[in-house]
């Protein structure tokens, strides 16, 4: 008969908590849903909800995107650059050409991503330089290039055709087009991450990218490669970005990346890399949502969303880091 010990026991606690990080995320929903409805009844409602999916459909684009990033133990602190940028020239595209079709939109802006982001990954895979040094500098390369663009005139609403407008705005069986956007990203990344080789090699080299390099893996191609993916996905909440908000202007989605990394970290993404999902990701971006949504409905300063995301994002790392302590201090043991 097997006997668990006490020391036994709080390593499977923990490694259980490691693993199920999303119910402490469910819980921390249900009970701010609690407390923001007592205040603010129409918090609950169904009209209520579908507002904070359509406002988290873009950072659960990006965010998930920023995941694969921080997986591989690197951030992308570019992502807010890109989605402006390209929102920029592709309202210019449009602006000049009004019946071009959306799907020739749509490509354009995830190429013109895919660009950017293969830039990022060339420093960073290639030159070796620090991931958060080297989108830090392309975040301001990217911002600059906007005005240089743009010349720094915006697109006005009037100035966008119906039917690009629609791109995010539309719906289908009752669902707006950009929710969609945002399951259908969701469901390919999270079938990426779990049930194909190279989405297993991305949390490989995140978890030990010596042994990952050991065993066959070209840390340098993953690496080049989620910083693709991730302007890709800039690209494409880009374009999403120009039709919903019907505009594009030089401080478009300024400041968006620190929200990516925010639901990403919240969510469970470890900032040590190798750990984190896709549902908590999502959960991640909902929270943000909701403290975002509750922050207007109980109509307190917007100060106080900041900062509780500032105090989300040291508790999620602060208890990543106490708790992967606890795991290796068990295992060495």
């Amino acid at each position: 008969m097997t006997v668990k010990t006490p020391t036994a026991s709080r390593s499977n606690l923990l490694l259980t908590l490691t693993r199920y990080r999303e119910f402490g995320i469910i819980l921390i929903i249900i009970i701010l849903a609690v407390i923001v409805t007592l205040r603010a009844p129409v918090f609950l409602t169904l009209g209520n909800f579908r507002d904070i999916l359509l406002d988290i459909s873009i950072l659960v684009i990006v965010a998930l995107a920023q995941t694969m990033v921080i997986l591989t133990h690197g951030i992308d602190l570019s992502v807010g650059s890109v989605i402006g940028l390209v929102a920029m020239m592709v309202a210019f595209t449009i602006k000049a050409n009004p019946t071009i079709p959306l799907v020739v939109v749509v490509l354009l802006g995830m190429a013109l991503g895919a660009i950017l982001g293969s830039f990022n990954g060339l420093i960073i895979a290639i030159g070796k330089v620090p991931p958060i040094i080297a989108t830090l500098g392309t975040l301001s390369i990217y911002r600059g290039m906007i005005f240089l663009y743009s010349k720094g005139y915006w697109i006005p609403p009037f100035q966008l055709p119906d039917t690009f407008k629609l791109l995010s705005k539309g719906t289908f069986l009752g669902i707006p087009h950009i929710i969609i956007f945002a399951i259908v990203v969701a469901i390919l990344v999270y079938y990426f991450l779990n049930y194909t080789r190279t989405g297993r090699d991305i949390y490989a080299v995140g978890s030990n990218p010596d042994a990952a390099q050991y065993v066959g893996i070209r840390k340098q191609r993953i690496i080049f490669l989620v910083y693709v993916l991730t302007g890709i996905a800039a690209g494409l909440a880009g374009v999403l970005w120009a039709s919903r908000f019907e505009s594009s202007q030089t401080n478009t989605a300024l400041g968006f990346e620190l929200q990516t990394v925010a639901a990403s970290i919240v969510g469970g993404v470890s900032i040590s890399g190798g750990v984190g999902t896709v549902p908590g990701v999502l959960l991640g971006a909902l929270l943000l949502g909701m403290i975002n949504n509750s922050v207007t409905l109980v109509r307190i300063s917007p100060f106080w969303e900041q900062a509780a995301q500032g105090l989300l994002i040291l508790i999620a790392v602060v208890s990543d880091i106490l708790i992967m302590r606890r795991v290796q201090r068990n295992k060495s043991k």
